[in-house]
């Protein structure tokens, strides 16, 4: 099991830290509770697009100084933006560590919005955006995000729309800043061979200089989930198809077995059952696979894969034929203990990489604070029965309350 202490700042700022000795390398981030889901129609996109400002420059830094203040050490910094989290991290040698939490911390909460890189980024955002359409897989998911979540902000594109990115001004981003900073719901974690007596003095004398905020906004909870059928024309050469539904919470006491049965159904692993299916047995893909994606109040199931037009309808009833097989056939004993070794296997594999670790501690901190330990996870797994698996497979499978979404070539 790994070890982690928690601090946490005047202002609110949550500190987590794992030691790891037998590391030169230590991971960092700062982890705000700001996602695309909380932006509106009118500004979706802005939450990607403040990730991208700030590294364009603080009231001390030029952009210059802020890409190279860690690469000229052989470091890493970066971020993303999802539908409920902005991360800011860094990797790199752990004598470093007071420098990237720094950094980290200026671009963070000190991003001016020069007006001149406002406009080159919008630039690049759009560019992202045309490679993204350029991508049938990705867009693909996010298409499907829209009809599942129909008329909701989880629905939105995380890159937002050509309209909104060409129209935000330096005003807008520090009023979205403003609106939802709360700094009762940024974590700060980290991972490495650094003690937390050292981390804690650092995480004061930078971050503890931040004052205390608090967004008094609330995010709207996705409820009335309804089931469609869309087809879209796009200029690609494979069909495409998505199938899924809403699913379970983060914090759903069915989200571990339910993850169980998605990766039994279309895990990374090549045994999965659609993969011998439509792979193997019947040459209809190259790749085919089942995610599932748990948010604070809802979830996605979605099952993903690309064929030949002609071959979509068989396609697409050979997937239904293997839901409905877990529907209706609890699962052997054999099936279930070769099941909960590949999983338990996964896992360990995962929590084996540092990056990711320090990633899970922010998001479990922020998403049910405290952070779920390994042994706590492989319980749940031992402990799941093919019954319960069966009776998750019944209510989540059910074919009248999946959602299709074809993408079909112009031509």
């Amino acid at each position: 099991m790994r070890d982690f202490e928690l601090y946490t700042l005047k202002n609110g700022i949550r500190v987590i830290h794992n030691r790891v000795t037998t590391t030169k390398i230590v991971h960092c981030g700062i982890m705000l509770d700001i996602g695309s889901r909380d932006e509106s129609i009118a500004n979706q996109g802005i939450a990607h697009f403040w990730e991208h400002m700030a590294f364009k420059g603080t009231r001390k830094r030029k952009a210059f100084h802020i890409l190279n203040r860690l690469e000229s050490l052989g470091g890493e910094l970066n971020a993303y933006t999802d539908k409920e989290k902005i991360l800011f991290y860094a990797s790199l040698r752990d004598e470093y560590f007071e420098r990237a939490l720094e950094l980290l911390t200026d671009i963070t909460f000190d991003s001016i919005f020069p007006d001149p890189q406002i406009e080159k980024e919008r630039q690049v955002i759009l560019e992202e955006m045309s490679m993204y359409h350029d991508d049938p897989e990705d867009s693909l998911q996010d298409e499907f995000d829209g009809v599942v979540f129909a008329g909701h902000p989880l629905g939105m594109n995380i890159l937002g729309t050509e309209k909104t990115v060409r129209g935000f001004k330096r005003r807008d981003f520090r009023a979205f800043v403003k609106e939802h900073l709360d700094t009762k719901r940024i974590v700060f974690s980290s991972v490495g061979n650094i003690s937390m007596d050292q981390v804690v003095r650092l995480a004061e004398k930078y971050l503890g200089s931040i004052p205390a905020s608090v967004s008094v906004k609330k995010r709207a909870r996705f409820t009335g989930y309804q089931p469609k059928s869309v087809v879209l024309k796009r200029p690609v050469k494979q069909a495409r198809c998505a199938i899924g539904r809403a699913a379970y919470s983060f914090t759903n006491e069915k989200r571990s077995p339910f993850y169980m049965l998605t990766s039994i159904l279309g895990g990374p692993g090549m045994n999965s059952r659609l993969n011998l299916v439509l792979r193997e047995k019947h040459g209809f893909v190259y790749s085919i696979g089942a995610q599932y994606v748990p948010y604070t109040d809802t979830g996605l199931f979605v099952i993903t894969f690309g064929t030949e037009p002609s071959q979509m309808k068989k396609g697409i009833a050979l997937v239904k034929q293997e839901l409905r097989k877990l529907c209706d056939e609890p699962l052997g004993i054999k099936q279930l203990a070769s099941s909960k070794e590949q999983i338990l296997g996964q896992i360990a594999m995962a929590e084996e990489n540092n990056l990711s670790f320090m990633m899970m501690m922010g998001r479990n901190l922020l998403d049910q604070g405290r952070v779920t330990s390994l042994e706590e996870i492989f319980d749940r797994v031992k402990a799941t029965s093919s019954q319960k698996l069966q009776e998750l497979a019944n209510e989540m499978f059910n074919e009248k309350q999946l959602s299709y979404l074809i993408m079909e070539p112009t031509q």
